[in-house]
């Protein structure tokens, strides 16, 4: 077997167990959510909303840093130049998530005094209550996802910058052994 191979089986084998993992957490979350009351579950959505809110700002400021000419071309502004932006879609993901994240967080918020108010949801409390603590769980696994998602460009980043300094040495110690001759 080769080592691509192996590779593939091993990612593979680690997406399905980690997929597994979460379904039993949020099966979990759904249990014994039903005995937490929404008054104790809104200061976990309150803390999803300024992590998810803290990751939105954190790659919209590397996209601002990192991709500043690729941004100028988004809002139609001529650029001096054409820089790739392969890699982009490594911190718009984040971003894009985040944003769902933030979205989904202040309808909660909003829907929830609404929904206190239909008499079926009142009578099934305990139900209601296991749903939004395993939709919280959902939202938590998916920003937790988002948060290895938005350190992977800083990685990339990283090797990138260490090859342009090996290249710039290489570069430095030939050019002085061309000036020595």
């Amino acid at each position: 077997m080769t080592n691509d191979r192996q590779r593939i089986l091993w990612r593979n084998g680690i997406v399905i167990a980690a997929f597994c993992i979460a379904v039993g957490l949020v099966i979990v979350a759904f249990l014994f959510g039903r005995m937490i009351p929404f008054a104790q579950q809104w200061p976990l959505y309150e803390a999803l909303r300024n992590t998810a809110a803290i990751i939105f700002a954190v790659v919209g400021a590397w996209l601002a840093i990192i991709y500043p000419e690729r941004l100028k071309l988004s809002f139609g502004k001529p650029t001096e130049s054409k820089g790739s932006s392969a890699n982009m879609g490594l911190l718009l993901t984040p971003a894009v998530s985040s944003t769902f994240i933030l979205m989904m967080v202040l309808m909660v918020g909003v829907l929830a005094p609404i929904l206190k108010q239909v008499p079926y949801l009142t009578e099934n409390v305990g139900a209601v209550r296991g749903a939004s603590f395993a939709f919280l769980m959902i939202l938590t696994i998916w920003q937790v996802v988002i948060v290895f998602i938005a350190i992977m460009p800083v990685e990339f980043l990283l090797n990138q910058v260490s090859k342009e300094i090996a290249q710039e040495e290489i570069s430095k110690s030939y050019g002085s052994q061309h000036q020595k001759l």
